[in-house]
């Protein structure tokens, strides 16, 4: 599409720095194009205050405000989870956010009659990928832009100055300006002072962790907590039946109070280069861990030991934007198939970001204390002696071939 018949923008707006500038930017660049703003509500909580009067004030015709937390965690946080996905070590808390806005973001631009979908992904990320990969997906003859890789601003400093010069206001400044997403499974900081890998992350700096406390400050006693899971999907919190969206916030409550869920960690973004960020995430940690510690016993091996294999795909996947395809479908169904059997419930001891499991319990479980017991049994440990012998019959033949060789050839 030619950059003069674009009459009608819709952004993904979330109000911070990039998209804060770029409904005047649009405007001054797109023939003074109606912008309408889009907010994703995943969770951001108090970033959405305010969100209405500053994206009118700066330009936008109408700002939509969409509720998916609901959609978010159990659409997209909850299979990922089931899976086991971690991307190396990575709980995927921006990677599983964005096709569900994009998805939402397009609905509405549909809606609108828009020409045009805008966002505020920069040329060195991920997140450009994952939206547009969505966008491609729900709305594929919708034009793109991407401001960060069309103007000549090359910096958030920049950006600053773009936004002072034109009146727009700002949550930041120049000494606080990490960039941050968050939304109710995790937040992310990454820049300033993160981008020298020599520097250690200021957890007991006030204001720095904003999700829960430092592992030297939590209590000196440990909490218990227990949770109870059908088919994988967890469905009760120390007792008391509540949706998955309200574990997760109650476990970030927790976990928070706890120092759970901090990491620091350099990893391989899609584009190429490596990037450090540290990331918070209390109540996925706790979850992650209370999922894994069931599936120990409700899993056979075999499954397990694929399934386990397959969890990196599906990290890579999520990572890559690359959620609305068949191979995430496919294995998000051999996922569920797995999952008719984790029933049950798991106690956990949380203590100075330590989880520790304290018990397991399911109606499904495959340990038998009978049969694993040091003690007297019904298991004939003879059978031991034939199991071997089959099992180590291509060593032994292997073994038997080398040396028949070395003996023709005078070894």
């Amino acid at each position: 599409m030619r950059k003069e018949d674009i009459k009608k923008v819709v952004l993904a707006y979330s109000g911070g720095l990039d998209t804060s500038i770029m409904i005047s930017w649009l405007k001054e660049n797109y023939n003074n194009c109606e912008v309408i703003a889009v907010s994703g509500n995943v969770g951001q909580a108090d970033e959405l205050e305010g969100l209405e009067e500053k994206a009118l004030k700066t330009g936008a015709s109408k700002l939509y405000v969409l509720d998916l937390t609901d959609e978010y965690v159990d659409d997209y946080i909850i299979p990922t989870m089931k899976a086991g996905a971690v991307y190396e070590e990575y709980l995927l808390g921006t990677s599983h956010a964005r096709p569900c806005i994009a998805k939402g973001l397009a609905e509405v631009a549909i809606k609108e009659g828009a020409d045009a979908i805008a966002h505020g992904c920069t040329g060195k990320g991920n997140d450009q990928v994952r939206f547009e990969l969505t966008l491609k997906h729900f709305c594929p003859d919708m034009a793109i832009i991407a401001p960060w890789r069309e103007w000549e601003i090359k910096s958030r400093e920049e950006e600053i100055e773009y936004a002072e010069a034109r009146g727009i206001p700002l949550k930041i400044n120049r000494e606080t300006n990490y960039s941050k997403d968050k939304n109710l499974w995790h937040l992310s900081h990454e820049g300033l002072d993160l981008e020298d890998t020599g520097n250690e992350p200021t957890y007991e700096k006030k204001g720095f962790l904003e999700m829960g406390i430092s592992p030297i400050e939590a209590p000196d006693v440990p909490t218990y907590i227990e949770l109870d899971f059908v088919e994988g999907t967890p469905v009760a919190l120390n007792g008391e039946k509540m949706s998955a969206k309200n574990i997760v916030l109650k476990l970030n409550e927790i976990g928070g109070a706890n120092g759970i869920g901090i990491i620091d960690i350099v990893e391989n973004r899609l584009v190429g280069m490596k990037c450090r960020g540290v990331y918070e995430t209390p109540g996925g940690t706790i979850l992650y861990k209370a999922h894994s510690v069931l599936e120990s016993v409700c899993l056979d091996k075999y499954t397990m030991h694929e399934k386990q294999k397959l969890s990196v795909t599906f990290a890579e996947l999520v990572y890559n934007g690359q959620w609305f395809t068949p191979l995430r479908e496919a294995l998000s169904a051999f996922v569920d198939k797995t999952q008719e059997r984790v029933n049950g419930k798991v106690r956990l001891k949380l203590y100075k970001g330590n989880i520790i499991p304290a018990g397991i319990w399911s109606d499904y479980s495959l340990y038998s204390e009978e049969l694993a017991t040091f003690g007297e049994s019904d298991y004939d440990q003879t059978d031991a002696t034939g199991f071997i012998n089959l099992f180590g019959l291509p060593i032994k033949v292997q073994a038997t071939v080398d040396a028949a060789i070395a003996k023709k050839q005078g070894k």
